[in-house]
């Protein structure tokens, strides 16, 4: 892999980056099952090097510390027993200080092997970037959650609200159809893939078409108005009992006011600008919004297949700490970052997947069941991190990560 380890140094200053304005009590909290502490992050990242490279392929190597697998494994099952992920928010020790020592060590030892590795092991290395990056965004998520909860609404980042402009108008791009090939090339051809983006594989499209932009904050205000969270007739079964049970009756982290509706952000509390994406809905929201609109969500096929045409490094995609959110987009049709995109499509294996051999067999094969799968990335996915191809995966009940949605419509 070229430049093997100045990626792997980029990487891994950007997860510190996104973390230096955390105290130590900021890091440990876990706010919710569904969430990790930000130390974990960092540790667990630093976790998988340790392990699957270090350990595993050169010579003479010990784990920094032989005890921290059990805090730090988060579900490879042959890697052994390990701390259950809703008590992730009680290890007060090790402190962060620690936490970033023991980074600077396997970085250390990393900085020294890498020249070594053979393209094989390269090749893992890259997976853990990948894998990285992915907690970055999951990182960010959680930080925000957490601190949503408390009622001092502190800001991570400090910015000035944005003014206000219209929102683009709605256009309907026409899809592909017929018999069109998604998927990730297994030769890796065109670049990395987590293994459930393959095989490549051919797949039948009826005619269709896409919405050129994401539903805004403006139009899920009107399906607010107009009481689209409280007619059952929108809804699917699961998430009308999802709905009553939790009392969901905006996205997540809005809050209504006299001046109007706001939302939580990593920079603070700021009025909804109804011309960015809405974000933070779950697939239950989604899928009735969709509904009301006359419309429905697209299948990952219909969207990859679409949005193949575009340039996955465009968009609102992280670029480092600051300024983190949705914004309008004003520049056409944007398949890439501010929220990703929940398809129609569960998250089931490609024809021909096989897991491979092995821990690092665990990563994605395991999980597909009962989830749906989003597309396009958001404004917390590392810029470079996105991909056409790219099967993101939740249950349809989550939304605190940065979720949206497009419409699609059969065409005649």
């Amino acid at each position: 892999m070229p430049d093997a380890k100045a990626r792997y140094a980029s990487v891994r200053k950007l997860t510190e980056d996104l973390a230096r304005p955390l105290s130590d009590a900021d890091a440990t909290i876990q706010s919710m099952p569904d969430a990790s502490p930000a130390k974990w992050h960092l540790a667990h990242t630093t976790w998988f090097f340790d392990t699957f490279i270090l350990r595993d392929h050169v010579a003479g190597y010990r784990h920094y510390r032989e005890d921290w697998a059990f805090l730090f494994n988060s579900y490879y099952e042959a890697e052994g027993a390990r701390m259950a992920r809703a008590a992730r928010g009680l290890l007060s020790r090790p402190s962060l200080a620690d936490i970033l020592d023991y980074r600077a060590a396997v970085d250390a030892a990393m900085d020294r092997a890498v020249e070594q590795l053979s393209p094989e092991v390269l090749a893992l290395v890259e997976l853990g970037c990948q894998h990285e990056q992915q907690h970055q965004e999951l990182l960010l998520t959680d930080i925000l959650h957490a601190f949503s909860l408390n009622p001092l609404e502190c800001a991570v980042w400090q910015r000035e609200s944005s003014p206000h402009h219209a929102a683009a108008d709605l256009n309907w791009l026409e899809g592909a159809q017929g018999l069109v090939e998604i998927g990730a090339h297994a030769d890796g051809s065109a670049g990395f893939a987590f293994d459930c983006e393959g095989p490549r594989h051919t797949t039948f499209l009826h005619p269709h078409q896409l919405a050129d932009r994401k539903v805004t904050n403006g139009e899920w205000l009107a399906f607010m108005a107009d009481g689209g969270y409280s007619d059952p007739r929108l809804w699917l079964s699961d998430g009308w009992a999802w709905r009553q049970a939790e009392g969901i009756d905006a996205p997540l982290y809005w809050s209504a006011s006299a001046d109007g509706w706001t939302s939580f952000t990593l920079s603070g509390r700021h009025p909804v600008n109804p011309a960015a994406p809405v974000c933070h809905v779950s697939f239950y929201e989604a899928d009735a919004f969709a509904t009301w609109a006359g419309a429905r969500l697209p299948t990952e096929g219909e969207w990859e297949a679409a949005a193949a045409l575009h340039d996955p490094a465009n968009g609102n995609l992280l670029n480092g700490p600051g300024d983190i959110g949705p914004h309008p987009t004003h520049n056409g049709p944007a398949f890439f970052g501010d929220a990703w995109e929940w398809t129609g499509s569960a998250y089931r294996p490609y024809p021909g997947f096989r897991a491979a051999e092995g821990a690092i067999g665990e990563y994605n094969g395991k999980f597909m069941s009962g989830q749906f799968v989003l597309r396009g990335g958001s404004c917390a996915t590392p810029r470079g991190h996105s991909r056409a191809t790219y099967r993101n995966f939740f249950y349809p009940h989550h939304r605190w990560q940065f979720m949206g949605l497009r419409l699609a419509r059969d065409a005649a």
